[in-house]
């Protein structure tokens, strides 16, 4: 497609659930979306970019239950963690949503209606699993057991993560619920259901015209060949979601509303914003839809959304893109390893742009599982954005200033070179648009490698010590300043503050696709700063070390709210000799105050009558800071520091914990801080 004809596109992500943290293997999706997107709109076309929060169902319910506050509130503390995070790592959504939203009701209730009264929803008794010990019906997601179709234990009760199988809870073998750990009881409930089998023929032509990648749409006959279940869409009371519109308390499943999400961020934006909602999203619409996701949730983008935008009158995506998963260093994301790292503690050691790139350099347009070698990182990171891309400018931009006044030549050193590298463009923006980015990244560190070549072998800095050949000097340098200046033209949807920042030095307008065809002489730069500093490895290491301190903390808290001490057996014995090392002294709380970043902390100042200590505690699920300063507390005293993400840890405050919240240990009155608890 030609990038004069202007296209209207509209792109989004998976919508991440507002129940957990993003960390590095969500990135990737939306990274490369990212990527995709910038890329459009450095092109000139009329692109958009929405996501939201996943925000209903049973797991956000609970959680707010056990933390002691509204689903409402939780919702919008995680929806302003994501937010934060994706800015951290420059993923810039036109909007960022949350499926708990006026637009969500409306389209979900629209969407629904227009099903039902074309006769496509069907409602029947079925027998269901229910707590027992909770009192509630359980969500697929909250049984767990040993899938019907490959034997794998540990699966949840929809979908089995081993095989891909699909199936009712009521189908695993030897199910438990994983709230309470309890036995379901089968009780019957009436159900809503939508029928997927009536869009049979239209599915099958839709996955047959290219909307999915070859891998995705293999796997997708294969379960077209097994035949098609009618799909349950309603949960029962108690709920947090939306109400099926005459069905009191019954709710609409969260995977009913989620992918709607998509259109309610859409028209939130779209009445912001002026846009022409259905001039995207009616049958027969010029416009283009494009929705990245991972490979583990292709069955309900690729059959149940299809199904149902076409059953509402509604048009369907132009494409669903699906990327694998990550791995690191080989192997799955691992907790224990401190390899599950969160986005918000690879930000807190490493440059996000670095991680940008690394994806970048390894994205393919297919569904393989992409892998995180640290060493592969650091080297590949230093060697062609520092080593390469960066090294052009800093080798020139010297002498610009020194020869120029800061400004380039007048003419153009090597006018063929220049042509080829603004040529390149046309095969790298190929490659943007279908998704290769690693081919793209390649040809780009190619070009790098030619510059540096023409750079090395004209040594300006050699030709600088001679009388006489300064304008020499300056036209070389001018020419490695005109290459650099097309690299940042293919690589700033890649790394868009470093790319900001060469935009600045390069003192230029814009750095879009269309600006490279310009060449700059006589143009005067601004002074080089350098753009991005090497990988150390030791950032590394103090990265994998902090996730595994999340882990400590996630530990603690879920120890925290196991339920009584009582029902955990009496640790092993220890003799008194042992039990006297530990110096437990009575503590003044001088200041407490929440941790930036951190759910579970709070940090708070020690006196301990002369001495003040730091100490970080999960205890923030209970008491708001204010209410702890002033107050005496017992802390282990003799506890040797520990280095944690956000400081040293210089002890422990001793507090117990049951299933309504955790308690701080308080001595009597008449306790002084210092003193020693024996």
């Amino acid at each position: 497609m030609s990038h004069t004809a202007t296209r209207k596109i509209l792109v989004t992500s998976a919508l991440p659930y507002a129940n957990g943290d993003i960390h590095l293997g969500h990135l990737l999706e939306y990274i490369q979306t990212d990527i995709w997107v910038r890329f459009q709109k450095s092109r000139g076309q009329q692109c958009y970019y929405v996501c939201a929060d996943d925000a209903h169902g049973t797991a956000i319910m609970l959680r707010a239950e056990q933390e002691g506050i509204s689903s409402e509130a939780l919702i919008e503390r995680v929806s302003r963690a994501h937010q934060a995070d994706f800015a951290r790592f420059g993923v810039n959504f036109d909007n960022y949503h949350s499926t708990h939203s006026t637009e969500n009701r409306y389209f979900s209730e629209l969407i629904y209606t227009r099903l039902r009264d074309k006769g496509h929803i069907a409602t029947r008794d079925i027998e269901q699993m229910f707590d027992p010990q909770k009192g509630l019906f359980l969500a697929d997601r909250f049984i767990k057991g040993t899938c019907p179709k490959c034997n794998a234990e540990d699966q949840y009760g929809d979908n089995c993560e081993k095989c891909g199988a699909t199936y009712t809870p009521a189908e695993l073998i030897d199910p438990v619920s994983a709230i309470s750990g309890a036995t379901p009881e089968v009780r019957s409930s009436t159900h809503y259901f939508f029928k997927l089998p009536d869009f049979a023929e239209f599915m099958q032509q839709w996955i047959n015209d290219g909307h999915v990648q070859p891998q995705i749409r293999n796997k997708l006959m294969e379960w077209f060949e097994s035949g098609f279940n009618e799909w349950d869409i309603s949960r029962d009371a108690p709920y947090f979601g939306f109400e099926i519109p005459d069905a009191p308390g019954k709710y609409f499943y969260v995977w009913l509303d989620a992918p709607i999400g998509y259109l309610a961020s859409f028209k939130n934006l779209c009445e912001r914003e002026c846009i022409d909602f259905d001039s995207f999203w009616q049958p027969g619409s010029d416009a283009e839809v494009y929705h990245f996701i991972g490979k583990d949730i292709v069955y309900f983008h690729a059959l149940f959304w299809p199904a149902m935008l076409h059953g509402a009158d509604f048009r369907t995506p132009t494409a669903v893109n699906c990327h694998g998963f990550v791995t690191v260093d080989g192997a799955k994301m691992s907790k224990s390893r401190g390899t599950f790292i969160k986005a918000a503690t690879y930000a807190d050691y490493l440059n996000p742009e670095y991680l940008r790139y690394y994806f970048a350099a390894k994205l393919t347009s297919k569904v393989d599982d992409l892998d995180l070698n640290l060493d592969d990182f650091t080297a590949r990171v230093n060697s062609d954005l520092v080593g390469k891309v960066i090294n052009i400018a800093s080798r020139c931009a010297g002498f610009v200033k020194k020869l120029g006044g800061g400004t380039l030549s007048s003419s153009c050193a090597d006018p063929q070179m220049l042509a080829r590298f603004i040529a390149a463009g046309d095969d790298i923006a190929a490659d943007y648009e279908a998704r290769e980015f690693s081919r793209a990244m390649r040809s780009i560190m190619e070009l790098a490698d030619e510059a540096n070549t023409y750079i090395a072998e004209a040594e300006p800095w050699v030709l600088a010590k001679q009388d006489g050949r300064e304008q020499e000097v300056l036209d070389i340098c001018s020419m490695g300043i005109n290459l650099f200046r097309q690299l940042m033209v293919y690589l700033a949807p890649v790394v868009p503050t470093m790319a900001a920042e060469a935009q600045a030095f390069l003192n230029l307008a814009t750095l879009d696709w269309h600006s490279r065809h310009e060449v700059l002489t006589n143009h005067t730069i601004n002074k080089f700063k350098p753009l991005m500093t090497r990988i150390e490895r030791d950032k590394i290491d103090a990265m994998i070390e902090a996730s595994k301190e999340d882990l400590v903390e996630e530990q603690k808290l879920k120890d925290a709210t196991k339920g009584p001490l009582t029902d955990e057996p009496v640790a092993a014995e220890i003799n008194f000799d042992d039990f006297m090392k530990v110096d437990l002294r009575i503590a003044r709380i001088a200041k407490a105050q929440y941790v930036e970043g951190a759910d579970k902390l709070l940090q708070l100042t020690l006196d301990l009558g002369g001495e003040t200590r730091n100490v970080f505690s999960g205890i923030r699920a209970s008491y708001a800071p204010e209410a702890l300063e002033g107050r005496l507390t017992v802390m282990v005293a003799n506890l040797a520091p520990r280095k944690m993400r956000f400081g040293v840890s210089e002890g422990m405050v001793l507090a117990s914990a049951n299933d309504d919240g955790i308690y701080l240990l308080s001595p009597d009155a008449g306790a002084e801080p210092g003193q020693r608890v024996t």
